[in-house]
């Protein structure tokens, strides 16, 4: 059974940090590329940072570039969102997403609040 189980989220302050986490098991973590996506209060779901199975390849979000970094460990099945600098409009229910067998499988998510 495929898993992506999200942790991090929090509120933070403009300027700060959070460093988000997603577990993944249930497919070979390994051979398949991975993503963060986010959706802010009424909007819609938008692609924020993408990595190749090796970490080979990396691609961000215009708005994050130079913010944000994804990277993984395939030995632990993880891959994480370093968020720096975080702004207001950052703010976001943020997910990890997968494809296997032409199936997208996501997270349920975690929230990201960026506030005094």
């Amino acid at each position: 059974q495929v898993s992506l189980v999200e942790s991090g989220g929090g509120l933070v302050q403009p300027g700060g940090s959070l460093r988000l986490s997603c577990a993944v098991s249930g497919f070979p973590f390994s051979s398949n590329t991975m993503s963060w996506y986010r959706q802010a209060p009424g909007k819609e779901r938008e692609l924020v940072a993408f990595i190749s199975s090796a970490s080979t390849i990396t691609n961000y979000a215009d708005s994050v570039k130079g913010r944000f970094a994804i990277s993984r460990d395939n030995a632990k099945n993880t891959v994480d969102l370093q968020m720096n600098n975080l702004k207001p409009e950052d703010t976001a229910v943020y997910y990890c997403k997968s494809r296997y067998r032409n199936i997208d499988y996501w997270g349920k998510g975690t929230l990201v609040t960026v506030s005094f």
